[in-house]
């Protein structure tokens, strides 16, 4: 059965990468969009000033942990309208500010 999923997972991934390469996907478009997908300090900065701070006074990054700052920002990017890279950049200026 193990070898049955590594025959279907092999023929799964060349497709895909058949499929991607046929629009033009190369590696290197992986890697910038990986790296998009990350956090950005001055970006989260610029977000968490234009946001968070429409409703709330402005608060102390060290007032919460880490993990409570993704718990609170994850509950706040569906209050606020955020956008996943958002939520990511001030996750990043928060816990880098902590």
């Amino acid at each position: 059965m193990k070898i049955y999923k590594f025959k279907t997972n092999k023929i799964q991934l060349a497709l895909f990468i058949f499929v991607m390469s046929s629009f033009g996907f190369n590696v290197s478009q992986a890697n910038e969009l990986a790296a998009s997908k990350k956090g950005d300090f001055a970006r989260g900065a610029t977000a968490w000033v234009n946001n968070c701070v429409r409703c709330h006074n402005v608060r102390d990054p060290k007032e919460l942990r880490d993990d409570q700052w993704i718990t609170t920002t994850f509950h706040m990017r569906i209050r606020a309208g955020l956008t996943g890279q958002q939520t990511r950049d001030i996750i990043t200026f928060l816990q880098l500010s902590n």
